[in-house]
This record gives structure tokens, C-alpha cells and sequence, in this order.
């Protein structure tokens, strides 16, 4: 089969022939029909983070199950179904708190660069093939764990329903589980790519208002408003992205601010404008050698909350189908997310479009 290759980082992905086996007891093979290029595999392209190589990158997926191994029950071979980047296991500390993207194997598989058990399905000629996040969804098949697929409904669209794998249910997930967004609520998107706008359309669902949009892109203005957003700020005109914020929520700062991008500037910009016993929620994948700073007496005296958002803190097998059947009911736009279509062939310049800012998503097609 084909698949696109990353072999080092800081090179280009190839795309090549390499070898898959059947599935295993608790494995699936999927068939894909689409996946999202998210920035998340750009950062591991460029060594920001460090996964074993080479290996097969994208997480971001659907297709059609095409077999099934032993001991296979929640799915069967012609179900249509997305991909979890967290194959939950049920059964450790983290999955037993109600916390499945905590996940301890989960995080296992995504250190291992192989499938629960240490098991690779992947090979080629020139030595050991790694997947990634249990995934590997940049290829024609795939091979993942039977806690990595979710079943939906085979009325939708592939192509759309691949984003639901990850960019979609991240910002869906850290608005109502993280931040648990309420009417009335002022809200704050730092960062407007393919989750950012899902922040925003959330957001916007949950009945936030004012919602500010700031990106580096003035030509994300449109888009973000297309999804919800009251106001955007063009970050290039200013180093200042805090006054803004503060001046346009009557001097008192917004109730919650998501950081969407990583970056040390933006995440402690986003702590800065939130309001006193507000919550600044970062979303954005920083290297993991990055630190941030901010001020301790802070803390205690403005009472704001600073966490972290993982997969949105989703339970992807409730709320992967929760958020199609709002797509199916008007609820939830996909449909303007997907913006530029790629083959595989031409994966790197789907990366290239993402990094120059000039689509929401683009989305192989296999």
C-alpha cells in the first residue's frame, strides 16, 4: 500500500510503498477514506516533538473497517467509522477517574511508536516502520487498536467526518468539559487553525458572547466570523495582545481565554487577559523544552485558573457520535472546515497550505 513516510525530522514526508499485516486480537484495519493535516504532525516533522522514526504520520482520520481480528466486538467489517488518537484502556487509574485522555497506556502507545503490547503491523524495506499515536493514518490501510475506532453513521461524509478525530473534538471538548462555557460568558480564542475555530463554533453553541478571535492571519477575520466569532484581533499590529481584550470587555478582562497555538508569548498573553477567578485554557502543543512564566503573587490574589486542555478532555466513544449528530442537525458546521482537498501524492504541499495559513483544514482523500 502506499503511505506517506516521515524518515527524519526537518524532511519532507515520502510517499511510498510499505507493507501492513492483518490485525491482531483487539486490532482493527481500517480502510481510509480521508485524513486531517493538523499541526500537531507538522510539529513532529520539524523535531519540535519527538516521536521514534521513521514512521507512518496522521491522526486525524476515517475510513471503513475492512477486518477485524480476534476478540473484536464494538465494530465489523463495512462499519464507517473515526479514529481515536487515545485508545483509552479502561481499566488504569486515569480510566477508572473518568479521565480516558489521561489515559496511561494510551500514552504508552504514543511513546512506543507501536500498538498496545509493543506489536508493529507496519514494515518496509529498509528496516523497522514506527506508528504513531496508534493511528498512522496517512496510508492507504491501517491498522489500529479495536479502542481506536468509533462507529458512526454511514449518512456522513468521510472527508468531514475525519476532522472529528481530533480538531473538532478538541475545541468542542475544552469549551463544555474544560471550561464549561455558559451563556453570557466572554471568551477569548488565541489562534484561529482548524481547533481554534472549533473553540469558536462551540463557543458560539454554548451561547458565549462576546467571542474575540485573535490570529497572526488577518485573513482568518472572515473565518473566524464565519464560525462565531464578535470581534478578531490582527496579532501583526501589535505586540499587545492584552489591552485589546480588556478594552473590548469594559476594562475587566474575559471570562476564559484558549490558547491555540503553543507558544510562550501567546500562552502567558492568554493567562494576562483573562479576568480575576477567570480561567486561561491552553490547548496549543509547546516542545516539551519550552517553559512559560508568570507572576506568583498572581495566583493567589487574582484567584485565576490556568489548565490544560488534552483531546478536550473527550470520551471520544460518547462524544464523537454526540458531535456528528449535532453536524447532522445544523449545529456544528464542518462542512466550511474542510477547505482544500490533497491526494496523498501531494501531502507536503497540504502541509505547506497549513503553515502559510491559507486553509482551515485540508484534508487528504484517499
Amino acid at each position: 500500500m502506499r503511505a506517506a513516510v516521515l524518515v527524519d525530522a526537518n524532511e519532507a514526508l515520502r510517499v511510498t510503498d510499505v507493507g501492513l499485516d492483518r490485525p491482531g486480537p483487539k486490532e482493527v484495519l481500517v480502510k481510509m477514506a480521508a485524513a486531517g493535516v493538523c499541526h500537531s504532525d507538522w510539529h513532529v516533522m520539524q523535531g519540535d516533538l519527538p516521536v521514534p522514526l521513521p514512521a507512518i504520520l496522521g491522526h486525524e482520520g476515517a475510513g471503513v473497517v475492512e477486518e477485524v481480528g480476534e476478540e473484536v466486538t464494538r465494530v465489523k467489517p463495512g462499519d464507517h467509522v473515526v479514529l481515536s488518537w487515545i485508545p483509552s484502556c479502561g481499566h488504569c487509574f486515569y480510566c477508572l477517574k473518568g479521565r480516558p485522555d489521561m489515559c496511561d497506556e494510551a500514552f504508552n502507545i504514543q511513546l512506543s511508536g507501536s500498538l498496545p503490547g509493543n506489536v508493529m503491523r507496519l514494515h518496509w524495506d529498509e528496516g523497522p516502520l514506527h506508528h504513531y499515536l496508534g493511528t498512522s493514518c496517512f496510508a492507504e490501510k491501517t491498522v489500529v487498536p479495536d479502542t481506536g475506532v468509533i462507529p458512526i453513521d454511514p449518512a456522513i461524509a468521510l472527508n468531514k467526518a475525519a476532522l472529528v478525530g481530533c480538531a473538532v473534538t478538541t475545541g468542542f471538548g475544552a469549551v463544555v468539559h474544560t471550561a464549561h462555557v455558559a451563556p453570557g460568558d466572554s471568551v477569548t480564542v488565541i489562534g484561529c487553525g482548524g481547533v481554534g475555530l472549533n473553540v469558536i463554533q462551540t463557543a458560539r453553541l454554548a451561547g458565549a458572547d462576546p467571542i474575540i478571535a485573535i490570529d497572526a492571519n488577518g485573513k482568518k477575520s472572515e473565518l473566524a466570523k464565519t464560525f462565531g466569532a464578535t470581534h478578531f484581533i490582527d496579532a501583526t499590529q501589535s505586540d499587545d495582545l492584552i489591552t485589546p481584550v480588556i478594552d473590548l470587555t469594559k476594562g475587566i478582562g474575559t471570562d476564559f481565554a484558549f490558547e491555540v497555538i503553543g507558544r510562550e508569548e501567546t500562552i502567558e498573553a492568554a493567562y494576562g487577559m483573562v479576568r480575576k477567578a477567570g480561567m486561561a485554557v491552553i490547548i496549543g502543543v509547546a516542545p516539551p523544552h519550552m517553559d512559560v512564566s508568570f507572576n506568583a503573587f498572581s495566583f493567589p490574589s487574582q484567584s485565576k485558573i490556568l489548565t490544560g486542555s488534552w483531546y478536550g478532555q473527550s470520551v471520544p466513544a460518547v462524544d464523537i457520535p454526540r458531535i456528528l449528530g449535532l453536524y447532522q442537525r445544523g449545529r456544528l458546521n464542518l462542512d466550511d472546515l474542510v477547505t482544500q482537498s490533497y491526494s496523498l501524492e501531494h501531502i507536503n504541499d497540504a502541509f505547506q497550505a497549513l503553515i502559510q495559513g491559507t486553509v482551515a483544514r485540508g484534508v487528504i482523500e484517499f
